[in-house]
């Protein structure tokens, strides 16, 4: 019956982790952990509550897996920190990187050592290099980011233009400020800046500044003869 499908899956999974506790596996409540039975996980790890662990799954040493975590099928080094509500899917996460809380690791993503990826970031079919840095709200997709590479806040790799996928190549130690759109195909050349607010549709060379909003305008009281005009219009 299924009933007895489902006990004789709990048995096992019991099993298993009694296993992973006996090699040194640190579970803070694991009667609220799922382990597909082809899970590894490597000493001294802990394992919050609610984590959910499937398909062929390999964690390494020292890790930390923070409450509500969903892993599948993906490859984590040592010394890694996935903090809460992060998903991971068929990606690989390099030794020390720090994912989330909030993050979305999807396919095809290989975070490098040393990077971050933070609140609220989602990586797609992407490579990260190492000591990267992409802490919050952005979607990084179809792309190839170098080592101590900066990405400020809210950055959006444009990769779909309605019939096929573009990549996006940032080379080693770029700083891309907040709030940018790089229109791919594009190719941003090592050291470059790009200027927080920018739109992207051309390639940057090395260490050029690359800047394409408007220039800002101040209108000297500007306020005080606007609450002129509404109060005598409201008379």
């Amino acid at each position: 019956t299924k009933q007895e499908l489902e006990e004789a899956k709990k048995y096992l999974r019991n099993k298993l982790i009694n296993n992973l506790m006996n090699k040194g596996v640190n579970f803070i409540d694991k009667d609220s952990v799922y382990i597909s039975t082809k899970t590894s996980i490597g000493k001294e790890t802990t394992i919050y509550p609610n984590v959910y662990i499937e398909g062929n799954t390999r964690i390494g040493n020292n890790c930390k897996i923070f409450p509500n975590v969903r892993i599948t099928d993906s490859i984590v080094g040592d010394g890694v920190e996935i903090k809460d509500s992060s998903v991971i899917e068929k990606s690989i996460i390099r030794d020390n990187a720090k994912i989330g809380p909030f993050a979305h690791l999807r396919p095809e993503s290989i975070i490098g050592q040393n990077s971050k990826i933070g609140n609220f970031v989602e990586i797609k079919k992407s490579k990260i290099g190492k000591g990267t840095k992409a802490a919050h709200l952005t979607y990084i997709g179809d792309a190839k980011i170098g080592r101590h590479v900066n990405i400020g806040a809210g950055t959006i790799t444009c990769n779909y233009d309605g019939y096929r996928k573009n990549i996006t190549t940032i080379s080693d130690n770029v700083f891309v400020g907040s709030d940018s759109q790089l229109i791919a195909p594009i190719k941003i050349g090592k050291g470059a800046y790009i200027g927080a607010g920018s739109t992207i549709t051309k390639n940057v060379p090395p260490y050029s500044l690359a800047l394409s909003r408007v220039k800002q305008t101040n209108i000297k009281g500007w306020v005080l003869r606007r609450n002129k005009t509404v109060k005598t219009n409201k008379k």
